[in-house]
């Protein structure tokens, strides 16, 4: 059997390192993982030179400026990262004529939506954070022939920083937490985004040009005080979660209110099945509990 080479960067991430727990059992796909210093997305030679003496047929880019509050004042890295990594990537997929797939965010949209957002409803991005990331996925459409762009939210892991382990933290530290709930979407299990993008690498036909944009979080729905609630009890922690306004906890960039994302087309068109947010949650906590010695701090 024939394997098909892929290469993924920010490998140091969430989403890339269940990507590269998934890796031992990845059937024809070779997946090589990367990240800086040794391959810098900005870089067109970097790019070039991993695309080259990998023989690589397609690239999964993980990378990405994600401070979303440092984003408003870092602005040149957050589009240096963002936009301009994008397009190298797309530029090199053009010029080997391989396919690009590229991880994107609920952030370019707006949340004044009272409905899941489909892939073609407009973007509105409401700070730097969510523009730098639609910029990417313009140059990408623009640049590159083959190519899937996957938006998704709220992602959390056993690895690396994030909300779940942050509350997790937060909950054995103090009496109460106050947490908003006038922010409403749904948490993504990175583990199951990375099954999913998974399936789409072993199922995609490398002869075919793609020209897609996707939407992929757990199902359900959920405001950040749910999500919350539902660590602390998981964890059968003592920690009171009470309920705030976002007007209550001011933040640097302003926050979508709505971002609930529609993944009726990656369901039909994949074949994928989606876990609940609530069973995916308890399954990633079981797993903290287990202690790898792979999570990261957080």
């Amino acid at each position: 059997m024939q394997k098909r080479n892929v290469l993924v960067t920010g490998c140091k991430g969430q989403l890339g390192s269940e990507l590269q727990a998934l890796s031992v059992c990845s059937g024809d796909l070779e997946l090589f993982f990367y990240d800086l210093p040794e391959l810098d997305i900005t870089r067109s030679d970097h790019i070039e030179r991993f695309c080259r003496t990998l023989g690589v047929h397609a690239i999964v880019n993980c990378a990405a400026y994600t401070a979303v509050d440092r984003a408003e004042t870092d602005i040149d890295a957050a589009f240096l990262v963002n936009r301009q990594g994008a397009a190298v990537l797309a530029s090199c997929a053009k010029e080997h004529g391989i396919m690009l797939l590229h991880i994107s965010t609920d952030y370019v949209f707006n949340g004044e939506s009272c409905v899941p957002y489909r892939e073609t409803d407009p973007a509105s991005p409401l700070g730097v954070y969510g523009l730098s990331k639609w910029e990417g996925e313009e140059c990408i459409r623009q640049i590159a022939p083959s190519h899937i762009i996957i938006r998704t939210s709220w992602l959390y892991s056993v690895y690396g920083s994030n909300f779940v382990k942050t509350m997790l933290r937060l909950g054995s530290e103090r009496e109460s937490l106050h947490v908003v709930f006038d922010q409403v979407g749904t948490p993504t299990c990175a583990a199951d985004l990375a099954g999913a993008i998974k399936a789409i690498l072993e199922r995609y036909d490398s002869s075919s040009v793609y020209r897609e944009t996707y939407h992929y979080s757990n199902e359900g729905v959920c405001s950040w005080y749910d999500f919350a609630l539902a660590v602390i009890q998981a964890r059968g922690l003592p920690c009171r979660v009470l309920p705030v306004e976002t007007s209550e906890y001011p933040t640097t960039a302003r926050r979508p209110h709505f971002s609930v994302l529609n993944k009726g087309k990656i369901k039909k068109e994949w074949e994928l099945v989606i876990p609940h947010w609530k069973a995916s949650l308890e399954r990633t906590i079981g797993r903290m509990t287990e202690g790898s010695g792979r999570q990261g701090n957080g």
